[in-house]
């Protein structure tokens, strides 16, 4: 198994419920996300020191959430003090971007760490799009788009032009090219069949994260490995990635404890405006197709939200405990659904400093000899 050290740069200090989107920063001190970013670049630089295959970052805007409205500054970052890791950025949001620039900044980022790159290409969570003042039912169309447009953009040597339904441009010809060949590895989220169908046809990885329980995720995977087929190749674990908040401490009751901790702030103070932004996309846009699959979505926030931290171990939807714990539900998670990557956030909301560099140990002296050559 391959596993990355997964990062979305909270901001740990928000000491009021928000019940507004977008989240103001009045008296919040610039100085002290200084000091954030620097703590957290530095726990991304020494991850692949601690046994982590891949370092990742993401996206998003407006909130305490995440401090990382530009992931591919990160990236540029990583690409110059890391060594080996693989970058995975997961991902840019391509509907709300120009798919040009990021078709030129992921190639920078390839060629400056000689070819480490995984491209993430997502739609990104609904709020979103109020962020940029996209439409949201053209999330779809928008990233099947900009995909091919930025696949071209890499594999094309002579300038083209390109007029599409979404976008336009009388010439183009990026420098410099990715180094990997014909281009960086591509991961899609694919946790509902219309994404799937997409991320297949792409032969992408598939990632899927928010897991309600392991059968629904196997049942997820399952109509990925069924779709891939039909456009004519069989998924491998490498082509499967699963996204878990994890805590390893050095007994269960303790990891338990601080994740049960950690995960109150990450529900009542991070995903609140998130929330009340995500249901005013869903009840007035066509960001889901059909009613019934967005009321799922908030259905199985609510519920992941409503469990106990033993009942989110038992369902699958984080890994939590001490090493010896920590090896059995990775194991279980390698053979119930086949997958080859794990997504680990291990800052989970106001998890503190410490507890996020004594899991990293952990992991590195007593969990990943047991689990790497699942």
């Amino acid at each position: 198994m391959k596993f990355n050290f997964f990062h979305l740069m909270p901001y740990p200090d928000y000491d009021k419920l928000p019940h507004e989107w977008p989240v103001s920063t009045r008296d919040i001190d610039s100085r002290r996300i200084q000091a954030l970013y620097k703590e957290y670049v530095d726990e991304m630089v020494d991850a692949e020191n601690y046994g982590f295959d891949w370092v990742g970052c993401n996206e998003h805007h407006y909130s305490p959430y995440g401090l990382m409205a530009n992931p591919n500054l990160i990236a540029g970052v990583l690409a110059r003090q890391t060594e080996k890791a693989k970058i995975a950025i997961v991902g840019n949001l391509l509907p709300l971007l120009n798919p040009i620039r990021v078709a030129e900044e992921y190639a920078m980022i390839d060629v400056m760490s000689g070819g480490r790159l995984i491209a993430g290409f997502l739609r990104g969570i609904p709020h979103e799009y109020i962020a940029y003042n996209i439409p949201p039912s053209e999330s779809r169309s928008r990233l099947r788009e900009a995909t091919e447009l930025i696949i071209k953009c890499w594999t094309e040597d002579e300038p083209f032009g390109w007029e599409g339904e979404h976008y336009q441009f009388p010439a183009v010809s990026i420098w410099p090219k990715p180094i990997q060949k014909p281009y960086p590895r591509i991961l899609m989220s694919a946790s509902n069949e219309e994404s799937a169908e997409f991320v297949a046809k792409m032969r992408a990885i598939m990632g899927i994260t928010l897991i309600q329980d392991l059968g629904a995720a196997r049942k997820a995977i399952e109509h990925f490995r069924n779709v891939s087929r039909g456009y004519g190749w069989e998924p491998t674990p490498d082509d499967i990635l699963v996204g878990q908040q994890i805590c390893i401490a050095d007994t269960d009751e303790e990891a338990k404890e601080h994740m049960a901790s950690a995960q109150t702030y990450f529900h009542q103070t991070l995903m609140r405006p998130q929330r009340s932004a995500q249901q005013l996309v869903l009840q007035q846009s066509r960001y889901y197709t059909g009613t019934d699959v967005g009321e799922n979505f908030q259905k199985r926030l609510a519920m992941l939200r409503n469990r106990t931290v033993d009942e989110q171990i038992e369902a699958g939807s984080i890994i939590c405990g001490s090493p010896e714990s920590v090896v059995k539900q990775i194991t279980r998670l390698n053979q119930e659904l086949g997958c080859g990557l794990l997504n680990l956030t291990i800052k989970v909301g106001n998890m503190p400093g410490s507890v996020v560099r004594r899991g990293m140990e952990l992991f590195r002296d007593r969990v990943a000899p047991h689990v790497a050559g699942l």
